[in-house]
């Protein structure tokens, strides 16, 4: 099955890794942090400003492999601390108000300045 990388410069791009990847009808998104791209800064100290940016930043990933949030199958949540589970609860009903795709939710284990979370997860396209 032929793979395709999917990028765009509307979220976070980093030369270790690529954004995202297509194998058929399946994108799987990276680690996604809450960085804003027009700033290139985190997009605030707290877990949901950083959850919602990171969300807003896997959604611009799967619209440019031709997805959407709504088309997520799986979503992989890596905390820094666990005790944020229930703001980012808040976070998630805000992005999936409907159909709420299985999650987990781990510890971040990379120490990384300030990032409070990284969100991937693997969508199907409809």
């Amino acid at each position: 099955m032929p793979k395709e990388v999917i990028s765009t410069p509307d979220a976070p791009q980093f030369s270790a890794y690529s954004q995202a990847v297509r194998a058929g009808d399946t994108i799987y998104v990276a680690g996604t942090v809450g960085v804003d791209v027009a700033t290139g800064e985190l997009a605030g100290a707290t877990v949901r400003e950083q959850a919602r940016q990171s969300l807003r930043n896997c959604r611009a990933i799967l619209r440019a492999g031709g997805a959407d949030l709504a088309d997520a199958v799986m979503v992989h949540t890596l905390l820094r601390d666990p005790e944020d589970a229930d703001a980012l609860i808040e976070v998630f009903d805000e992005f999936f108000p409907a159909v709420r795709p299985p999650r987990c939710v781990s510890k971040l284990g990379v120490n990384r300045p300030g990032i409070l979370v990284s969100i991937a997860m693997v969508a199907v396209v409809g």
